[in-house]
């Protein structure tokens, strides 16, 4: 009940502080990407209930089989996350929490088994210790041979040991500690 108030208080104070900054980067992405400049997905939740994400369009719609690269605007905003600040609704809605483990799409973690499943007691997240650790995972990605293997051999077993570890160890203060290693690796990470 706390982390659910403390989830309210917090997406409150954050959109009232930016409300102005989503609205203008959705404005600049449906201009660059040619979309309503909003990219809303289905994806995993707690229990492994579905539902949809809000974010910032980064990427140009695509018409044919090979995929658009970032836009120029989405590069920016990814860089600072500014795509994920629609994310403030789903926590308002009660889809997420300011921290937890980020929400996938079907195939990762409603497949888990055993232990791994408590993750699903979970809600999402816009944030947490995995999200600081893979800051840069677009750029370990690009670097692979085969990023998907890469990805499913050792990035996702990885970030379901960060998120079993919090959902153990998980408190209101260790929350504002991650917000704040959040905003310090968001605002100072070399790339």
């Amino acid at each position: 009940m706390a982390k659910r108030v403390f989830d309210i208080v917090f997406a409150l104070f954050l959109l009232t502080l930016l409300f102005w900054l989503i609205i203008i980067s959705v404005l600049m992405a449906a201009i660059e990407t040619h979309t309503s400049g909003l990219f809303i997905q289905e994806r995993i939740g707690q229990f492994g209930n579905k539902f949809k994400i809000y974010k910032v369009r980064t990427i140009r719609e695509s018409f044919s089989s090979v995929a658009l690269p970032i836009s120029k605007i989405g590069q920016f905003l990814r860089k600072f996350r500014i795509d994920e600040l629609p994310q403030l609704f789903n926590v308002l809605k009660g889809d997420m929490s300011i921290v937890g483990p980020r929400p996938d799409v079907s195939g990762y973690y409603d497949l888990l088994k055993g232990e791994n499943r408590k993750l699903l007691e979970l809600k999402p997240g816009l944030t947490s210790m995995a999200t600081i650790k893979y800051t840069n995972e677009d750029a370990i990605l690009n670097k692979q041979a085969d990023p998907l293997v890469y990805n499913d051999t050792f990035i996702f077993p990885d970030k379901v040991k960060l998120n079993l570890d919090y959902y153990y160890n998980h408190s209101i203060c260790g929350d504002f500690r991650i917000i704040l290693e959040t905003i310090k690796v968001t605002l100072f990470k070399k790339n």
